[in-house]
């Protein structure tokens, strides 16, 4: 009991904004965000893989300890649970993937601060995506990966290939600029769906085999 008591931390920036918090974000970036974790939620169905939206990652006791709060981030051997924080170490491993998606105010500190930070929380894979209208970055460059570099303890950049697009190990996919979207493939080049795009999909599948028979399935 009084190990767990211990392990307890009441974390002020769970009850208060962050400096994050308190800029809002555009639709186009929330929308990416909500995309995004929706397709890994179908991918690892009925794995233990857990993906969580914008949820406080703290490494420390200080109940002051300035969060880390990835747009996604998905977590390899545990089931998803409705918590309010995560402390690495205590409630669970460390992320083995994040996904930051860019906004006007936060773009810089994504690919210059937050690879070494996510390093030292122990990431193993961190993508950051431009989806705004107009690229922030003057050469219209959208999408940035790094890998976890366990003997230098910091984040190596990966090569970005001709076509843009960044393998992702843990993710099993391509990840791939397309506009406003940041889309996931198989190796295969099979677009990664959500569970509403993937029943949609079964659902037409069926109802040209019903045509095919000479049913027409709006009679059904």
């Amino acid at each position: 009991m009084a190990k767990n008591m211990q392990d307890e931390v009441a974390y002020y920036y769970d009850f208060h904004p962050t400096e994050e918090d308190l800029m809002g974000e555009p639709s186009v970036h929330t929308d990416l965000v909500h995309y995004l974790a929706e397709v890994l939620k179908w991918l690892f169905r009925g794995q233990p893989r857990a993906v969580y939206e914008n949820l406080n990652f703290y490494q420390t006791v200080n109940p002051k300890e300035c969060p880390l709060v990835p747009d996604v981030a998905v977590i390899n051997g545990v089931n998803f649970r409705h918590l309010r924080s995560w402390r690495v170490g205590t409630t669970g491993p460390a992320p083995q993937v994040v996904l930051e998606v860019a906004s006007q105010g936060t773009w810089d500190k994504d690919l210059d601060e937050k690879p070494m930070k996510y390093a030292l929380m122990g990431v193993k894979e961190y993508f950051a995506y431009d989806p705004n209208p107009r690229p922030l970055r003057r050469d219209g460059r959208r999408l940035f990966g790094w890998q976890l570099d366990k003997e230098k303890q910091n984040m190596r950049e990966m090569p970005m290939g001709p076509t843009g697009r960044l393998w992702s190990l843990h993710l099993e996919s391509f990840l791939v600029p397309e506009t406003q979207l940041l889309c996931l493939y198989d190796s295969n080049g099979h677009l990664r769906l959500t569970r509403a795009e993937a029943m949609e999909q079964r659902a037409d599948a069926l109802a040209e085999k019903l045509r095919s028979l000479g049913i027409d399935p709006d009679q059904i």
